[in-house]
């Protein structure tokens, strides 16, 4: 087992990582930028080293400062999180060329599974079905326009080397393509370093449902259920839940396989989602492959008890997976309190939060690196808390939802505690009546 983890992210990640970490015994190393000081996981690290000023790419994208902290602190593996460079295939090398354990899958798998257009392509051979779009990178805007063409609009112009919404457009008509493909690939290379796309044909009307994944180093891979992840804005989440209300469990099985016969096709380590797209008909298509920790893996968490950043760690050590005959109890709903003015198109609101007092009671979890006069700062994601209730059925799952967010007091900024109030008393979310389009169908912002 590792000795000490340098935590490559920030925030309510890397918290939640060097909490497993404790409990397993392993010391830790935070990382920070200079906005970043102030930061819970900066305090509660073993160590904390700051590689660089507030923007990402002089500091938690920069590969060589990462590289040295870990060098001077003496850390023997790296725990990426989610999002900068957690799935960046350069990265996970160069871990491996210093020596250093990268808590994720190899570079190859990252390449295949990794990098969206790889990945379908990948799925594809292992007949897992796909939906309709470009062989591999776009590389200009004529190619583009051509391609979407063939398949015809609406199209989805997809940023390759990562996800959140980020580096994403659609795309309704052709004159629409030269801006949407130079602001996809702008906003990719912004946030991955990579300004690569593909596109693929847009399914109108969706649901979006994935599933989560185990692999070790020795072929074995299991599955823990999916998560419904269907209310979004701008192509990100704001609420999931397990199981879904949509899917029946033949299609779960289904999906179940499909994800585990991809990962195996690769030789998958570590924990992954793969991530589908599931039509009004209840047909699915592979959609892309997540190889790194989830923002919404709390819920399954709750409904399976098992601790995915414990076994992240424990299948990069080495050892073999544990989890096999997983069982699932009860419901579990995640909602994503993000700093944002719902109100002005979820605009984002850093700032001083003046008040902070967070829900409690049986069923509820905080995941967050916020408190009171912690100022968030405008660089980054405007996550600042992940708000996760359990209980035995959806429809109590809804109103202990309704009631941990009417507790949450955050005062200072502006929050979508609100917004999720409203979706929590919808009739067509009551009813599981929606896809990824329900926020602007029904006027929530």
């Amino acid at each position: 087992m590792f000795n000490k983890i340098l935590i490559a992210n920030r925030g309510e990640i890397a918290l939640r990582v060097i909490r497993t970490c404790r409990d397993m015994g392993i010391k830790t190393v935070a990382v920070y930028s200079e906005a970043d000081k102030e930061s819970l996981h900066v305090r509660f690290a073993d160590e904390a080293v700051c590689i660089g000023p507030s923007q990402s790419r002089e500091s938690y994208l920069s590969i060589p400062r990462i590289i040295a902290a870990a060098e001077i602190t003496n850390a023997d593996a790296i725990h990426p999180g989610y999002g900068f460079l957690a799935e960046n295939a350069e990265f996970s090398e160069i871990c491996t060329e210093s020596e250093i354990k990268f808590i994720g899958p190899s570079p190859d798998m990252i390449k295949s599974m990794g990098d969206k257009a790889y990945a379908k392509d990948t799925m594809k051979k292992s007949n897992v079905p796909v939906v309709p779009g470009s062989d591999g990178i776009v590389t200009s805007i004529e190619d583009a326009k051509k391609i979407a063409n063939e398949f015809g609009y609406p199209v989805l112009i997809k940023a390759s080397a990562g996800g959140g919404g980020k580096g994403m457009r659609i795309v309704h008509e052709e004159t629409e393509m030269e801006n949407s493909y130079t602001m996809a690939t702008n906003e990719a290379i912004n946030a991955f370093g990579n300004g690569d796309v593909y596109i693929e044909k847009f399914v109108e009307n969706p649901r979006h449902i994935e599933i989560q994944i185990l692999g070790d180093q020795f072929g074995n891979v299991v599955h823990l259920g999916e998560r419904d992840c269907s209310v979004q804005r701008r192509h990100q989440k704001l609420i999931e839940e397990t199981p879904s209300p949509f899917i029946t469990e033949e299609i779960r099985e289904a999906m179940g396989a499909a994800a585990i016969k991809g990962a195996k096709s690769v030789n998958y380590e570590g924990a992954g989602t793969v991530e589908f797209i599931v039509d009004k008909n209840k047909n699915f298509y592979f959609m892309e492959m997540n190889t790194r920790i989830q923002v919404e893996h709390p819920v399954t968490e709750q409904v399976t008890g098992v601790d995915l950043i414990r076994e992240q760690i424990a299948v990069a050590s080495g050892l073999k997976l544990k989890v096999k005959d997983v069982k699932r109890t009860g419901h579990a709903i995640e909602c994503r309190i993000n700093a944002e003015n719902p109100d002005k198109n979820f605009a984002p609101s850093p700032g001083k939060i003046t008040t902070f007092h967070m829900p409690g009671g049986i069923g509820v979890r905080v995941d967050t690196h916020a408190y009171t006069n912690y100022f968030i700062p405008p660089y980054y994601d405007s996550m600042i808390a992940k708000l996760i209730v359990t209980a035995d059925s959806r429809e109590e799952a809804i109103k202990r939802m309704y009631r941990a967010l009417d507790e949450f007091i955050i005062e200072g900024i502006n929050t979508t505690i609100p917004f999720h109030k409203k979706v929590m008393k919808h009739e067509k979310f009551i009813d599981s009546d929606y896809d990824t389009s329900f926020i602007e169908k029904y006027g929530l912002a």
